[in-house]
């Protein structure tokens, strides 16, 4: 029997991102970007195995795009496309695990976009572009909250009014939740352990950036809340702030609140740190050079990166591993030492020559020999996504 092929979506404002993950090669046969959609400068990138090619789509929308993408996928998969996987931000606690995607499935995204208005309603363009294009394939969403669902009430719910929760549903939500599921197992299969019988603490660092503890496979805390604000700093987000802060604000500056949510997601972070930039590449340059900012900028994401995977410990029987994954967390052979310095109390030590060779796709232990163990996995959203949308398939055969 051939492999199936499943068609992975993660549509953004003004970008596609997909891949073609066949379920029997770890290598994705095309995977590629669209991006800047809606303007002159739209164009649509994308690798075939090793050759890399570029199309221009000036002024193309979502549907537009998806009318170049789809045919180059259909070539890649040999016109065997099982299905199409879409990346979800935010589910709300309606959805535990993935689902097939209908009018009443659409509809509840519809209503969560008010917890995730940057992502919701871009992952809803390309949803509808994509049904509308193939409306006879099975389609599936994979919400980045539902891996959450398993967290206890003392861990999601805040400590405001009972109605605040029960009828407006603000609680924690979590999010990444596809990648701390796949590093997690990825975790027990490398260590030997069974998943149903295995602690992690997973630590996410991107552009966007979140810690997790699980617990037999499930999760048990995680650092975002109600929106992806919450949590650790991260690359243009500020993390966890005073909740007063917002009222100092409009109070001594006049401004309103979108003018504040725009700087604590937009301005805030590495690059309000820093001054310089968000990406933790060009930030450890700078540092190595003396920038004093971009060392702060440093400084104070490992500090709390560190204080939150402390905090997460407090949801483990007992401690397997610390995970780090994302491009942050797979690259910055950095970060994850002033990370572990900050733990002290943990007992980690790395092994220096095998921290450092964990970059660039190269996963392993970096922990020292007699020390609590230390991962660096890179990260697989789209095979994760694939996998969780095969088993809706194959359940509803």
């Amino acid at each position: 029997m051939s492999s199936r092929n499943i068609l992975v979506i993660n549509s953004g404002s003004s970008s596609i991102k997909f891949a073609l993950v066949d379920e029997d090669n770890d290598q994705f046969p095309i995977q590629g970007l669209a991006e800047r959609l809606g303007s002159a400068e739209a164009v649509l990138n994308w690798q075939l195995g090793d050759e890399k090619h570029v199309k221009k789509l000036p002024g193309a929308d979502h549907k537009e795009a998806f009318a170049s993408l789809l045919p180059l996928v259909q070539e890649a998969s040999r016109g065997k496309l099982t299905g199409i996987g879409h990346r979800v931000v935010h589910g709300g606690a309606h959805f535990t695990e993935a689902s097939e995607l209908n009018r009443e499935v659409i509809d509840v995204i519809r209503r969560a976009a008010v917890l995730a208005p940057l992502h919701n309603p871009a992952g809803l363009i390309g949803i509808e572009a994509a049904m509308e294009l193939y409306p006879t394939l099975p389609q599936v969403a994979v919400f980045d909250t539902a891996f959450h669902q398993t967290m206890p009430a003392h861990a999601y719910r805040y400590a405001v009014p009972e109605h605040l929760y029960t009828d407006h549903h603000v609680r924690r939500y979590g999010f990444h939740g596809t990648s701390h599921m796949f590093v997690s197992r990825k975790a027990a299969v490398m260590t030997g352990l069974p998943i149903e019988d295995s602690s992690w603490l997973t630590a996410h660092l991107g552009n966007g950036c979140s810690t997790c503890a699980i617990v037999n496979g499930e999760s048990q805390d995680t650092s975002m809340g109600l929106t992806p604000l919450e949590g650790v700093v991260m690359g243009t987000r500020s993390g966890d702030v005073d909740p007063s802060l917002h009222n100092h604000l409009a109070r001594t500056l006049g401004w309103d609140t979108q003018r504040i949510e725009t700087v604590l997601t937009k301005e805030s972070g590495l690059l309000g740190l820093s001054g310089l930039s968000n990406d933790m590449r060009t930030l450890i340059e700078a540092h190595e050079k003396g920038d004093e900012r971009a060392t702060l900028a440093i400084e104070v994401f490992c500090y709390r990166l560190a204080k939150s995977l402390a905090g997460m410990a407090c949801a483990l029987p007992r401690l397997d591993g610390l995970i780090f994954t994302g491009g942050i967390g797979e690259n910055a052979s950095l970060v994850r030492s002033k990370t572990l310095d900050h733990m002290r109390l943990f007992n980690f030590k790395l092994d220096e020559a095998a921290n450092q060779k964990c970059t660039r796709g190269v996963e392993g232990i970096i922990s020292a020999e007699n020390h609590p163990r230390v991962l660096v996995i890179p990260t697989n959203e789209e095979r994760q996504i694939a996998v969780e949308t095969l088993a809706l398939i194959d359940a509803k055969a």
